[in-house]
């Protein structure tokens, strides 16, 4: 079996039929389906069942189907590397962001790959940080920005800012005594209705409660970054957010934001490279001009946030 017949087996995998596939892919039918017995022959298992309806993987085909995607797309890759080694800088980057991040980092990143880098092919990903880790693990995007390296050590970034976090209030419902926009000690919010994610920031956030013994009340819970806002928008509750991520709502009077103190709570940004991709020159480019992007970002006081010392991080062990 060699990689012409896994490309063969991805084009039957992908088409309702033999005879679609041969189509798709310039071969006779015959040929293809004689291929594709010679492979279930040299593994011993059945890979497709044919029916008068068109074709369907068995369990073996799926399984395969899994390692001829990442095969294939290796050596695509490998190619696509080694002709641009000694040319213009070209290729696919799949980059995947948080939506805090992408709101600050895409439009700037992209109309700076386009401008400096015309033959790179970035396509940016917007993802709640637990897919985006999953993404990168298993090389669904090539690079990334998370708040937290985690999964056992396999991931490695590049620290580039901590952001502070903020309480946020309608501007109408401020719940305390002290003046709207003033700092708020964390204990003060647990008597307050919150609203937050159910995990990633969340994550973070219940560390410093856990550690400074503060129970928050949550009354919602929701994975849906602009909803959030808009809740408390409304008088809906209250949410704890980096300045980054309500930006918008800010400036144009529909949020009220106020320092936490007691303690102070920050979270890092990390640049991450996914361990299951072969780094093409594309994708190195595209952290360097990435890196370059966010801290001009940060020296403008776009993004708001204390740029950190460019050394990779490991991934924390779980205990």
């Amino acid at each position: 079996m060699d990689i012409k017949h896994l490309r063969y087996f991805l084009a039957v995998a992908e088409a309702p039929s033999i005879s679609a596939a041969a189509q798709a892919i310039g071969v006779a039918q015959p040929s293809l389906s004689q291929h594709l017995h010679r492979m279930e022959e040299e593994l011993s298992v059945k890979l497709v069942e044919r029916s008068a309806r068109g074709t369907a993987l068995t369990d073996e085909g799926r399984i395969l189907l899994e390692h001829a995607r990442g095969i294939c797309d290796s050596l695509d890759r490998c190619i696509e590397d080694m002709r641009e080694r000694g040319g213009t800088i070209s290729g696919r980057v799949v980059f995947g962001m948080p939506p805090s991040c992408s709101m600050i980092v895409s439009v700037p990143l992209a109309e700076t790959v386009r401008l400096e880098m015309p033959e790179v092919r970035l396509r940016a990903v917007e993802a709640m940080s637990g897919y985006l880790e999953k993404w990168l693990l298993d090389g669904t995007v090539d690079i990334g920005f998370l708040y937290d390296l985690k999964s056992g050590g396999q991931l490695r970034g590049t620290h580039v800012l901590n952001e502070e976090l903020f309480f946020y209030s309608a501007p109408d419902a401020w719940p305390l005594d002290t003046p709207p926009g003033t700092p708020v000690p964390l204990r003060a919010l647990e008597k307050l209705d919150m609203v937050l994610p159910s995990s990633g920031l969340r994550n973070q956030i219940e560390a410093y409660c856990k550690q400074h013994d503060v129970r928050l009340n949550v009354v919602v819970e929701m994975d849906a970054m602009t909803q959030i806002k808009e809740l408390v928008a409304r008088g809906s509750g209250y949410t704890i957010f980096a300045p980054v991520a309500a930006q918008d709502f800010v400036e144009r009077g529909d949020l009220l934001r106020a320092p936490i103190i007691e303690p102070t709570m920050t979270r890092p940004v990390y640049l991450v490279k996914s361990p299951a991709r072969v780094m093409t020159r594309a994708c190195h480019a595209v952290e360097s001009m990435t890196l370059d992007v966010a801290r001009e970002l940060v020296r403008r006081g776009i993004w708001e946030g204390k740029l950190q010392k460019s050394r990779p991080q490991p991934g924390r062990r779980r205990s």
